[in-house]
């Protein structure tokens, strides 16, 4: 399964950003995405709003860097969120 497979992403474990400045945010994912790994989620969803775009860019700029992500893109029904593939092999 991948990206493209994924329609439903009300089933899927999620972040929401609303409120949070950039630094916040950048902590909140890498923890949000390292309990995700402990966890065995291999697909998340990070809700960053639409908003002026600054979540939404401190969040695809987070996901760049983090080293467990192998993957990840805006959700074509809902362009406030991101949904993440997370590399679970290690």
């Amino acid at each position: 399964m991948n990206l493209n497979d994924i329609i439903f992403i009300d089933n899927l474990p999620s972040l929401d950003l609303h409120g949070f400045d950039r630094e916040t945010a950048r902590v909140a994912i890498n923890d949000f995405i390292n309990d995700n790994i402990k966890l065995k989620n291999k697909f998340i969803v990070i809700i960053h709003g639409i908003g002026s775009g600054i979540l939404k860019d401190a969040t695809h700029l987070t996901l760049k860097k983090n080293k467990n992500v192998l993957e990840f893109k805006i959700c074509m029904f809902n362009i406030g969120c991101t949904i993440v593939n997370i590399n679970l092999t290690k």
